[in-house]
């Protein structure tokens, strides 16, 4: 027992020593590393106080140079600015000289005015008793003419005035006369060249176009087939078209009557549908009619959008592209009225284009100028004033607006847009082919224009030549002298343009003759 006893104290014995040894083992390694930290510390903080050094030797270098430079920079400058001060002061000085000399000026001319203002009194003086020796002069003077011509003072004055009138109104017509010439010349040239630029840029077809309401037959018993049993057909056609249906002795022909153009349409595409189709009986009438009918809007509305796209401007109102279209079934004088307002809207805007405004305005003015007579049948009013109204309510620009009220004057012109349309509607009507125009409303206007012509003191005769287109006519010698003939061709074309309606223009030729007759017995 005391063996195993001795073995295990010996065992603690070492388990002890073994414990010491390596604690002092760790504490000698423990030691080892902090002086190797503790060295590479040293190191660390000795390379960082080189590098500071270096820096802070750099840093000291680089604001040397800094200085230095700034310091280059401040004495160059106020060089500069020394020189700048020298040439200013140079340049007062020399100012300083220029005013002292002026001021020396001034005072000489001040010297010589108040001489010249002396001269002046003494000459206005000299000039006031010029002038009272004058009037006494005409004083005396004018005693005698009364006494030798036997005319008082207010005879002589009138008769002197009357000479100074005669002589001022020769030299107003002589002056009017040179300034119209001038004027035409300048205008008329002007004139030619705009307009003939906007024809050359717009070459359209004739629109005219003649429409009758006229279906022709293929033989006579279709005729009792349209009337029906105790005229039933006929009724029923006339009913749902809002045509009249005249039937008479014409051979092979069915004429329909109607103020509106689109029912006109309806009815006559209807009776040749019922004639193709062969059952002509009230109900068949009814469903040709209705599908012409909405056939018809459906064309008026793509009549009245290729129309707006044809001239090149964005779309409209649909209500304004319905009315417009409905243009495509009116005529005025034989000339289609939707092909007359696509012509008059290329034509404006191509003046409009040459006047520098605005080409856009002047087209759609122009298309739309005619608007009204597609509702004047609804709406009591001159066309342009109902169409004006129309474009109003459906927002259209007020420059639009009064282009299409005042282009046959109507209203005043707020602008040049309505003198444009005036004139594009004038060549597109005027043209050779455009309009027909009945013989009882040619002579109507001959005889109005020699009327006009024939109204005048001091003329004794009138003619009407050139199918219209001018006007000579023939005044008294010994009522009418060459100055007053020159007036009164003015006064006549002042008075035709304000009470005639013409196509183009009327040339008005004033013709004074003197004829001396004497007989040789």
């Amino acid at each position: 027992m005391n063996f195993l006893a001795n073995i295990d104290l010996v065992n603690i014995i070492w388990l002890g020593c073994g414990c010491l040894v390596g604690f002092l083992f760790k504490l000698f390694i423990d030691h080892k590393k902090r002086a190797s930290v503790l060295a590479e510390s040293e190191k660390i903080i000795q390379k960082a106080k080189s590098d500071a050094e270096a820096i802070i030797r750099e840093a000291k270098i680089s604001a040397t140079d800094e200085i230095n430079r700034k310091r280059e920079e401040l004495r160059a400058s106020m060089s500069a600015r020394k020189q700048e001060l020298a040439e200013l002061e140079k340049r007062v000085e020399q100012r300083e000289a220029l005013i002292n000399k002026q001021l020396e000026s001034i005072i000489e001319r001040e010297k010589v005015l108040q001489q010249q203002s002396n001269e002046l009194k003494k000459r206005e003086a000299s000039v006031n008793l010029e002038k009272q020796e004058l009037s006494k002069q005409a004083a005396h003077w004018r005693e005698k003419l009364i006494k030798l011509s036997h005319l008082t003072e207010e005879e002589a004055r009138a008769l002197v005035l009357k000479e100074i009138e005669q002589e001022a109104i020769k030299d107003a017509v002589d002056l009017t006369r040179k300034i119209v010439e001038d004027a035409k010349a300048k205008a008329e040239s002007e004139a030619r060249r705009i307009l003939s630029i906007a024809i050359q840029r717009y070459a359209g077809e004739h629109a005219f176009e003649t429409t009758t309401a006229t279906v022709d037959l293929p033989n006579e018993e279709l005729k009792g087939r349209i009337i029906g049993r105790e005229g039933r057909n006929i009724r029923a056609f006339e009913a749902a078209t809002g045509v009249t249906v005249l039937i008479d002795d014409t051979p092979n022909a069915v004429v329909l009557s109607s103020f509106d153009p689109v029912r006109r349409e309806i009815a006559r595409e209807s009776m040749i549908r019922l004639l193709q189709d062969g059952r002509i009986h009230p109900t068949r009438i009814e469903e040709i009619t209705a599908k012409v009918a909405q056939e018809i809007e459906e064309t008026i509305v793509k009549s009245g959008e290729e129309a707006v796209l044809s001239v090149g401007l964005p779309p409209l109102h649909p209500e304004i592209t319905k009315m417009l279209g409905r243009l495509k079934f009116r005529h005025s004088f034989s000339q289609n009225l939707l092909e007359h307002s696509i012509e008059v809207a290329h034509i404006a805007g191509c003046l409009a284009s040459e006047l520098s405004l605005s080409v856009s305005v002047a087209k759609r003015a122009g298309l739309l100028h005619d608007i009204g007579k597609a509702i004047n049948h609804e709406i009591e009013g001159a066309h342009a004033i109902v169409g004006a109204d129309f474009l109003k309510r459906f927002g259209e620009s007020d420059e639009v607006v009064n282009g299409v009220a005042s282009h046959h004057e109507d209203v005043p012109h707020d602008g040049p847009i309505g003198v444009l349309v005036s004139a594009a509607d004038a060549i597109s009507a005027s043209r050779p082919g455009s309009r027909s125009e009945t013989m009882s409303t040619y002579i109507k206007r001959l005889e109005e224009l020699e009327k006009i012509g024939l109204s005048f003191p001091g003329v004794d005769r009138c003619y009407a030549v050139q199918a219209g287109r001018e006007l000579r006519v023939m005044v008294k010698p010994e009522l009418t002298t060459d100055d007053q003939a020159f007036m009164l061709a003015r006064k006549l074309a002042n008075k035709i343009e304000e009470e005639l309606q013409y196509p183009g223009q009327i040339k008005i030729t004033v013709i004074r003759e003197t004829r001396c007759i004497e007989y040789a017995k």
